[in-house]
């Protein structure tokens, strides 16, 4: 019989077996602070599991306020009781999830048939998460994901242990908010009339219309559903480029003329960054950070085409107005103005390493770094808190073999071992560097994702290894084997991984469109990504 306690994603601290097991039924007395029981009970429903005050059966009690860290929590299944105690709801819900993956597998289906019992081993956890930032990234504005896919994502970070959604939720593609202020955002700016096919960006392209948005309350519905899982949702505006959708809808707010792409690639739909435009940008911040509650809001900084502000007058007068002289200075002055009007109603801003770079951050501001080591690396060292999230392992739209039998993707590959493999926080940091790694992220750019069913195969189970990663601030080790059991738990749950050992014959790219593409060029990736990362030169790494 396998031991349950040595399959757990991610891996606990400590973890041990001990002799028996104990059944759970509809009837097992639930014990312990409200708060407290209203979390264990709502995690448990779909098992079937309302846990009744007054029942009878295998007590099940719940302690807070103990000696744990602030996501820790113990957990002791003994044949007198399971009895779960931490210092805050999150480590309430982490003891639970440690609890749903001791059970059969069957757990993690969305309902339980009547009168299911379910029996677990007898042992012992005690466990925490090293890092505090655990998340991943959804590109909702390439290829739209509807809102109940979102919220299945949610249950899914939460399953692993992860804690953070971050939505890129506009880009040159598809602008997904709503404004009631602004309608044409979402009127003109979130659907396009075809997607490129292929990786020629003058190629072919499929005529058929996509888009989609969520409504403010939808965003609402989907912060308010991760909170109660302990996932806090990180909403991005990207800016100030990546911004063709949003121009097409205000055209004055750029330079020139812009249409919703339906192709890929970097563009030169960069806003104007002038105070007319802040005034504009600051309005629908005020909208999203209403909607979405949260301590964060990404504001993107990355992959600036700056040449069109040299050419407009307003903006040249503006440069020398600040006494700047060069635009990659008004590029961390516009993130800057921005930033402080979110700290001012109380969010801390967020930027991709590009807007460190050109020094478009705030003391508070988070760096998520993407482009290899360095750059984190300058980052933390110059005492922001970093989240690292570089191409290389975290950018789950890489494929994940070299094999034919994979699907056409941006490039590649990134294989499990790969990711695995993610040293967090490298040893050879400073102290001070590496204490101010707050965390792990990874990312699945949609360009080459067009549906949830891919979107399962790219993330999982490359995303599980990386839970490990984030939770214990380390490679992750003997995931492999630990993975050969967890997969019947995404079986259960309904997700459609990339087995183990390649691609279902469905999930292969065969010989049309979406076959891979050969001649993938990773190593060469990253070493360009190194080479950038290194520079300290602001206009050099900016150009």
């Amino acid at each position: 019989m396998t031991d349950r306690y040595d399959t757990l994603v991610p891996r606990p601290r400590e973890a041990r077996r001990l002799p028996g097991t104990v059944t759970l039924t509809a009837d097992s007395p639930l014990s312990g602070p409200d708060a407290a029981t209203d979390v264990v009970r709502a995690l448990l429903a779909p098992l079937g599991l309302p846990l009744r005050p007054n029942g009878s059966g295998v007590p099940v009690t719940v302690e807070t306020g103990a000696d744990t860290e602030p996501e820790g929590y113990r957990l002791r299944v003994a044949e007198d009781g399971v009895h779960l105690a931490a210092s805050t709801l999150d480590g309430v819900r982490h003891a639970v999830r440690a609890l749903r993956q001791l059970l059969p597998d069957a757990a993690w289906r969305a309902a339980a048939p009547d009168s299911t019992q379910w029996t677990v081993e007898c042992g012992e956890i005690d466990d925490a998460p090293a890092l505090s930032w655990r998340g991943g990234m959804l590109d909702v504005s390439r290829h739209f994901l509807p809102k109940h896919v979102v919220l299945r994502y949610v249950d899914l970070l939460a399953m692993h242990g992860y804690n953070r959604l971050h939505l890129h939720l506009t880009d040159d593609q598809g602008w997904r908010i709503q404004s009631r202020k602004y309608p044409r955002l979402t009127e003109v700016g979130a659907h396009r009339p075809g997607t490129q096919v292929g990786k020629e960006r003058d190629g072919s392209h499929d005529n058929v219309p996509h888009g989609g948005f969520y409504t403010l309350d939808d965003l609402t519905e989907i912060t308010a559903y991760a909170q109660a899982r302990g996932v806090v949702v990180v909403p991005e505006i990207d800016l100030p480029g990546h911004a063709s959708a949003l121009l097409a809808a205000y055209p004055e707010y750029g330079v020139g003329e812009h249409a919703v792409h339906t192709g890929w690639g970097i563009s030169a739909g960069v806003v104007r960054p002038v105070p007319a435009t802040v005034r504009f940008l600051a309005e629908i911040l005020d909208e999203l950070a209403e909607a979405v509650p949260g301590p964060y809001i990404h504001l993107g900084g990355d992959e600036c085409i700056l040449r069109d502000w040299v050419t407009d007058p307003e903006i040249s007068a503006y440069l020398a107005e600040l006494g700047y002289t060069e635009p990659v200075e008004l590029h961390g002055h516009f993130l800057r103005t921005l930033g402080e009007h979110l700290s001012a109603a109380g969010r801390r801003m967020v930027v991709w390493d590009e807007g460190y770079v050109t020094g478009g951050v705030l003391s508070d501001t988070v760096v998520t770094a993407w482009r290899g080591t360095g750059v984190g690396q300058r980052a933390a060292a110059a005492g922001y808190d970093v989240v690292r999230c570089p191409v290389y392992p975290t950018y789950l739209d890489y494929d994940q073999s070299d094999s034919p039998d994979e699907q056409l993707s941006i490039g590649g590959p990134l294989t499990l071992d790969d990711v695995a493999g993610f040293d967090p926080v490298p040893a050879d940091w400073t102290e001070t560097e590496r204490a101010h790694v707050v965390g792990v992220q990874w990312q699945s750019w949609a360009e080459y994702i067009p549906n949830p069913r891919h979107l399962d195969y790219m993330v999982w189970p490359r995303a599980c290894a990386l839970a490990d990663v984030a939770w214990t601030g380390a490679p992750a080790v003997d995931i492999t084997e630990r993975l050969r059991v967890h997969l019947g738990r995404l079986d259960a749950a309904g997700v459609e991984y990339r087995p183990l050992d390649g691609p279902h014959p469905w999930q292969a790219g065969g010989t049309g469109a979406r076959r891979r593409l050969p001649g993938a060029e990773m190593a060469k990736l990253r070493g360009w990504l190194e080479e950038i990362s290194q520079k300290a030169d602001v206009e050099e790494e900016s150009a």
